[in-house]
């Protein structure tokens, strides 16, 4: 037997993670998204189980991102993702009125004002069997207070499907679906892609705000970049090297700091966006005469504010770099100016060098005439003593005899002593022999 990859299950399990939900119509579904965070699943999950126990519903197991299950008065889907979770309640049934009594009227209200998060999307979505599913927009228009509504057809125009993208007085978005002969594959279906729809717009929208509270800081930092670089190009300018490293040290911080603040969240936005692209193709709506397709106007205002993230992104990702550039320029300014100085500072030693040789030359002249003075002297006492014990010699004759003799010996010692200290400087500074 072949051995499977020990991931080979779950990844394969990936393409029936989140499958596609049945809806009979005629149906009124409630969706909300909830950011809650990354660390909210088990509060999630012991909440959820709350609602279980009330309906004598059997829970979902701890570790959970998926739970679904008909708790009688409605159907609950509950799904966790990264930064949210979203509740889908679903009602089965004729109604009278589209968005008049929602299936989010059917969930216990002390259970649905406690749940963790906080509301970022939420929309009704009402199906209805309809004979005429190209009906006149004027006879939807009163479910909607009378916005104007944008929409077309789907399902290869079994479906029309209508929404003006408000937020009405009750706190949720309405989306009306009409058509004859549904199925429940296809109600589930699309009524899933347009609460993704939603969902994840609303997630991608909030990089904007960011982005709008991030703009002029950004802005800001690039004028004070332009400053620098102009102060580095001119010779004559009076900020010094340490003045313009600092003000760049600060910069450059500054821009890691908004830079940091912003990348997850725009890493998001850009995924998030991709999805509701995705969710728009997949409708394959089509167009309505008179009516702005719903998706055409959804992406015609989206994808100007995904840019705007975007622009913002890629102005500091330019940023960071031209700091970095500046940063190197400095160095190099600095690095040359430290080369010049190690120059003359080498010239300076030189000199010293060579005076400290010509002092040392001076003092050695001196040292032998000194030490010379003091043994002919002792010559001399030496000769004198020998003259009272009977010594036929006079003192000072033999001090001028031996005073050449003394000059010369003291001489010829002292350059030994100085050669020799010079071998011993000359081994010590030499490099060590790496061979063996």
């Amino acid at each position: 037997m072949i051995e499977d990859h020990p991931l080979r299950q779950t990844v394969a399990n990936e393409l029936h993670a989140r499958p596609y939900g049945r809806v009979a119509a005629p149906a009124q579904i409630t969706h909300l998204a909830l950011a809650s965070g990354e660390g909210t699943a088990a509060d999630e999950i012991s909440h959820l189980k709350s609602l279980c126990s009330h309906y004598q519903v059997a829970p979902p197991p701890e570790g959970s991102t998926l739970f679904s299950a008909d708790l009688g008065p409605f159907h609950l889907k509950w799904e966790r993702h990264t930064e949210f979770s979203a509740y889908t309640f679903i009602t089965e049934g004729p109604f009278d009125l589209p968005f008049k009594n929602p299936a989010i009227t059917a969930v216990p209200e002390d259970w649905l004002t406690t749940v963790p998060g906080e509301v970022i999307a939420a929309l009704h979505i009402a199906v209805e069997e309809n004979q005429d599913s190209k009906q006149s927009i004027g006879g939807v228009r009163g479910y909607f207070d009378n916005n104007t509504l944008v929409g077309g057809l789907l399902n290869d125009g079994q479906i029309g499907w209508w929404t003006d993208f408000v937020v009405h007085a009750d706190g949720y978005s309405r989306f009306l679906m009409r058509g004859s002969g549904l199925r429940t594959t296809t109600v589930g279906r699309i009524t899933q892609r347009i609460a993704e729809m939603e969902t994840y717009r609303m997630m991608a929208m909030l990089a904007l705000p960011h982005a709008r509270a991030a703009r002029p800081q950004v802005a800001d930092a690039e004028t004070r970049l332009s400053a620098i670089l102009q102060a580095l190009a001119d010779p004559g300018s009076e900020r010094g090297e340490r003045e313009l490293l600092k003000d760049l040290t600060d910069l450059a911080a500054e821009s890691e700091r908004v830079s940091g603040d912003l990348t997850y969240r725009f890493s998001a936005a850009r995924a998030y966006a991709e999805i509701v692209r995705q969710r728009v193709r997949a409708l394959r709506e089509i167009r309505v005469p008179g009516v702005q397709p719903a998706g055409d106007f959804l992406l015609t205002r989206f994808e100007p504010a995904m840019e705007t993230c975007d622009n913002l992104a890629k102005r500091l990702e330019a940023l960071s770099g031209r700091v970095a550039r500046a940063s190197n320029l400095l160095r190099t300014r600095v690095d040359v100016a430290l080369e010049e100085q190690n120059r003359d500072l080498l010239r300076s030693m030189d000199r010293r060098a060579r005076l400290q040789l010509r002092l040392q030359e001076t003092v050695e002249g001196l040292s032998v005439a000194a030490i010379s003075y003091y043994v002919v002297s002792l010559v001399i006492y030496m000769a004198r003593g020998a003259q009272k014990m009977g010594s036929p010699f006079e003192p000072y004759i033999v001090g001028m005899i031996s005073f050449p003799f003394v000059v010369a010996g003291i001489w010829y010692g002292v350059r030994r002593v100085r050669k020799a200290v010079s071998r011993d400087d000359d081994t010590s500074a030499s490099p060590p022999d790496s061979t063996n």
